[in-house]
Order: structure tokens, then sequence, then C-alpha cells
């Protein structure tokens, strides 16, 4: 929620150009027809026809199909001559959340719904696709276009990269953005180095030696030895990790036990570890299963464990972040701004292309506490104020033409 940052009262949308204000109508019509079809990760099918038939009408070239369902579109600027090419990245799956809000545009898909944003970042590419396509006088070099899947799970930037979308012609830079309903509208929050924390998860069952409650002596209990396990892996983040380091391991399931005079034989927990440092991508996994062997062994208990790093931290460029911070200045007029020190341990595999090319991910403030709008990322009644759809074409509008115009004279010889 966004109860620490004052609300604006309005607004000033006065830097965001006439013909992208003129746009928000369709913007919104995009973002709600997305919305009433949401699709879960590598199912995105009829949202990647939605983008394809769009882009086919506009006369933008680009691919379909890559990593099952994602597109890169491609749009040639005609200024001048330059191989400088920067990237826009914009994910497209939804969630498998029921959705709560009565509204025209809910959800049509039981159980699945753009409960993160997903779909205003789709809508935002779309509108940034159009304008440029119409504008190719305006800038120099090449835009790409980034269309992800899977950004929930199990992750679709890995394999569109495999797939080669930063070659040919190779990315220079990449830039993308969450709309964040952490922030109210007509914020931008951008910083160098860490903004979002990767992402490792584990699993675990403790295998002890059932038996009945009133004899405990002739078993071996997984509920205290998962419980020991559960009160010792806090202490890894309060006696292990640096202090400076911001740190998290949450256990987020256990389960154990039939019956309440029944000493339960198997126990199954499993977590998920957060944090900024690079460095630390595999000192958890070692430290938690040390935990897990020791008190095990104490107690004659076996276990399994699996252990997941799904997705790195994300890393923006320093020089890339103060360029999006000087772009986002010049778009947004209100009391808060730019929030430069905007981070959380939430988690995103735009960090795969950032360890890829340089690059910058950003917040762009969504909440409006005024209508409502300001329910946290994957609550069944999340939405967004659809301003930040025109806010966000502009940003990506100006990183283009300022991006690349500063390198037009770099052309291949």
């Amino acid at each position: 929620m966004v109860s620490t940052f004052p609300h604006p009262s309005s607004v000033n949308l006065s830097h965001v150009r006439l013909e992208i204000r003129s746009l928000q109508p369709q913007l919104v019509e995009w973002r709600r027809h997305i919305h009433q079809r949401p699709e879960l990760g590598f199912q995105e099918k009829l949202t990647a026809q939605f983008i394809s038939q769009k882009l086919q009408a506009w006369g933008i070239e680009h691919q379909t199909g890559i990593a099952e369902t994602g597109i890169v579109a491609i749009i040639q600027g005609t200024k001048a001559e330059s191989n400088q090419v920067l990237a826009i990245r914009a994910d497209m799956d939804a969630l498998p959340v029921q959705e709560q809000n009565e509204v025209p545009y809910c959800s049509q898909h039981d159980g699945v719904m753009h409960a993160c944003g997903h779909d205003g970042h789709t809508a935002i590419a779309l509108g940034t696709a159009y304008y440029l396509q119409h504008h190719r006088q305006d800038f120099a070099g090449t835009v790409k276009i980034i269309f992800q899947p899977a950004e929930e799970s199990p992750g679709g930037a890995k394999p569109m990269i495999a797939a080669g979308v930063l070659k040919n012609p190779d990315v220079n830079a990449i830039i993308g953005l969450h709309l964040w309903n952490n922030l109210p509208l007509g914020t931008v929050g951008v910083r160098p180095g860490a903004l979002m924390a990767a992402v490792e998860l584990f699993r675990c069952t403790i295998f002890g030696k059932g038996g009945h409650g009133a004899i405990p002596h002739q078993t071996i209990d997984s509920v205290v030895v998962a419980a020991q396990i559960v009160n010792a892996l806090q202490t890894i983040v309060a006696r292990n990790v640096n202090p400076i380091d911001s740190a998290v391991v949450t256990v987020g399931e256990l389960h154990a036990g039939t019956a309440v005079n029944v000493v339960a034989d198997t126990a199954k927990m499993g977590g998920t570890v957060r944090y900024f440092n690079p460095d630390l991508a595999n000192f958890f996994k070692h430290r938690i299963e040390q935990i897990i062997a020791g008190i095990c062994q104490s107690h004659g208990a076996d276990y399994e464990l699996d252990y997941i790093n799904l997705y790195p931290p994300v890393i923006n460029d320093p020089t890339m972040a103060e360029f999006v911070r000087s772009v986002a200045e010049e778009v947004i007029e209100t009391p808060i701004g730019v929030v430069p020190e905007c981070q959380t341990m939430g988690g995103e595999d735009m960090s795969f292309f950032l360890q890829q090319v340089p690059g910058c991910y950003f917040f762009l403030g969504s909440a409006n506490p005024a209508k409502k709008l300001d329910y946290p990322h994957h609550h069944p009644r999340f939405d967004f104020d659809e301003t930040a759809l025109a806010m966000g074409v502009e940003i990506f509008v100006r990183c283009v033409e300022k991006f690349l115009s500063s390198h037009q004279n770099e052309c291949s010889h």
C-alpha cells in the first residue's frame, strides 16, 4: 500500500505530448481487452495473437512464437544512420488468482487474473510501438520491443535470450518498467544497482518414524525436527549475513500429520529466499542444507531437499539508471516525483536481460487511493490508475529519442 507517500491532489500531464495523451483511450481499451482475457505463463496465445494483429495492422516487422508465445517487434528510425539498438521489454502473463473486482473489464477466465499489471505493461509497449512507427523520422537506430511470456514463473526471459532476441541486430541497452501500486500515480522509482531481489525457492521433506502420540520414545518425530529447522533457518539472516546486506528467508509452507494422537513420520516444508547482493548467490543453498542436515542427524531423521535458483537480483546499470532518471524527471511533475531509493524484495526475470546488456528497470507509480486503486500486487482486487499508461508511453518514447539521438553518429562502416 502507499500510506508512506502523500498522494498528489492532481497529476500534471502537461509534459506528456498531446498525441500520446490522445492515445490514452486506446491504451485503456487495449489494456482492458487483455485484462479480460488473462493467460498463465507460456499459454499467452490470445494475448500474443492480439499483439501480433496490432503490429501487423501498423506495418511493424515482428517475429512470433519465440519461447512459445513471445514476440519481438523491430522499428527502424529514419532520422539518421546508426547501428545503435535500444530494447524495450514488457511481460504479458497473468496469475492463478480469482478476480474479485466488480468492473466491466473483469477477467473472463475463471481462476486467472492480471493481478500484477502485466496487462498495463503490454498496453504501454503497444502504445510505444504505435507512436514510434508513426514517428520514425524522429529517431535514429533501431528499437526492439520484446513481449515476454511467463515472468511470474517459470520465467520467459532466459528462453527468449537463448532464442536470440538480443541478437540480429545486437542490442546495446534495454529498459523496462513495472506499474507499481506501492507508489502513487505521478511518481517513478528508479535507482542504480539492485532494484529487486534474487528469488530462490526450496522444498524439503523430513523423514522420521511414525508412532503413537502417547509412546514418543518409539518414534522419530518429524514435526519436532521440522519445528527446529524452521527456527534455525531464521538465524541465517540474523547471524550469517552481513547486517548491511538485506536478505529474507521465509518458510511459507509446513505440512505434517493426520491425527492428534499420531506422531507424523513425514513433514514437508517450503519457502523462499531473497537478497540483493549477487555475491550471496550460492551461500543460502549451502547454509540451508547445512542446518537441515545437522538437525536431522541429531534426531536420526533423513531428508530430501529441492533447491531452485529461480531469478538473480535485478541490477540496474548506473549509467542507464541515471539516463532513465533524467528522462523521468522531464515527464513527472508532482510533489514527490522521482523516488531514488525505491527497492523491493520482490523478484523479476528482467534480471536475465540485465545480465546480458546494460539496462534499467524502473517502477511507474500507479496507485490512486482516492479511487480505491491501491490494492497490493497479486491481490484479487488489484487494479491501477490507468492514467499511468500514457505516462509510461511518454517515458519510453523519450528514452528512445534521447538514447538513440545521442548515439546517432555511431554507425557501422
